[in-house]
């Protein structure tokens, strides 16, 4: 992390008092926790920062410190709106694309103060006035965590290291996926070190499913399906499904993952029918070579990083997986790498 960017936010935070941090839509652990961690930080600053989330977070992140104190955009939009309008600063960590925060974009498009972006995915926007972009970097967490650092590690306490570990641990598959360093292994040792209960944190993402959650998970698992000759399996949860295991928002994260697990198996893909929406989301997990980022981007309107990507597809779930097999066909060089 360049010293010149910390030297630039130094002083944009000094000219500034009425600070918002906005995570993309969706939160997941890397977002919330770094968007509460460096929102903790402020505040100790002498900031009056608060934390907008553009909707619902999952439950199993609702013990984290200071989340009863966000902001959430989709239920309370007068509010939220009102806090834009008198910001002079705003921060948005997990991504770098604002059509990420979904009905957030116009207003956050339309607002005429600095914006910091920090974020670890490939290909920014240029929306930002500093840009803090890192794709080699395992977490935005992880970059919160340096950047709090150079700016005073004093400020480091509980709180903010348990937001900044769950972060880094989610974000990583505890600590498993390629994009963990030994820095990263150093960073959380720190973080335990200065009060992150890292079992406890661990239980709390992990080892607190509903019945619903794991029945839901049994039906991702009896859909599985391998494509033959290839290293490729997908799944897929339809609107029924969903509904017949009483779905909660964050129910299906990690899901994905559980084909990656396979022997001899490098690419993982999950389809979620989403009515509401009117529209299939989907997750892609490879492990190797191949890009899921590029795929995604080519034919799901989507992207992220080389081994962990998503995209959408405005097609029927049916449509959708004829769609992913032809996709595969056309790639299946790529597997042989």
């Amino acid at each position: 992390m360049k010293d010149n960017l910390i030297n630039e936010f130094d002083s944009l935070l000094k000219k500034s008092k009425n600070t918002l941090i906005i995570p993309h839509k969706n939160p997941d652990g890397d977002a919330l926790g770094s968007s509460l961690a460096l929102n903790f930080f402020l505040i100790k600053k002498g900031h009056n920062s608060l934390v907008i989330s553009p909707n619902e977070y999952p439950s199993f992140l609702n013990w984290l410190p200071g989340q009863k104190k966000i902001i959430n955009f989709s239920l309370n939009q007068k509010k939220a709106i009102s806090l834009i309008d008198k910001a002079d600063l705003i921060l948005t960590l997990d991504y770098n694309d604002l059509s990420r925060t979904g009905e957030m974009e116009s207003i956050l498009t339309s607002a005429d103060i600095p914006f910091v972006m920090v974020d670890h995915h490939e290909n920014p926007k240029s929306y930002a006035d500093l840009t803090f972009s890192e794709p080699q970097i395992s977490s935005t967490s992880e970059m919160v965590y340096n950047i709090i650092s150079k700016l005073d590690h004093s400020k480091i306490d509980s709180n903010i290291a348990t937001c900044l570990y769950t972060g880094m641990m989610t974000d990583t598959g505890s600590f498993r996926f390629p994009s963990t360093t030994s820095k990263t292994y150093l960073i959380a040792s720190k973080l335990i070190d200065l009060g992150a209960n890292h079992s406890k944190i661990h239980q709390n993402i992990y080892d607190n499913y509903s019945f619903n959650r794991i029945r839901l998970l049994g039906t991702c698992l009896s859909n599985l399906k391998k494509i033959k000759n290839l290293p490729v399996v997908y799944t897929f949860l339809s609107q029924e499904d969903l509904r017949i295991n009483n779905f909660k928002k964050g129910d299906t994260e990690g899901f994905v993952n559980y084909g990656l697990s396979l022997k001899n198996i490098s690419l993982s893909v999950i389809m979620i029918e989403d009515k509401l929406q009117n529209l299939i989301k989907m997750s892609f997990r490879s492990k190797g070579n191949f890009s899921v980022n590029k795929f995604a981007k080519i034919y799901f309107n989507g992207g992220g990083h080389h081994n962990a990507a998503g995209g959408t597809s405005l097609k029927t779930l049916k449509e959708t997986e004829k769609k992913f097999m032809n996709a595969i066909q056309e790639c299946k060089k790529d597997f042989e790498a």
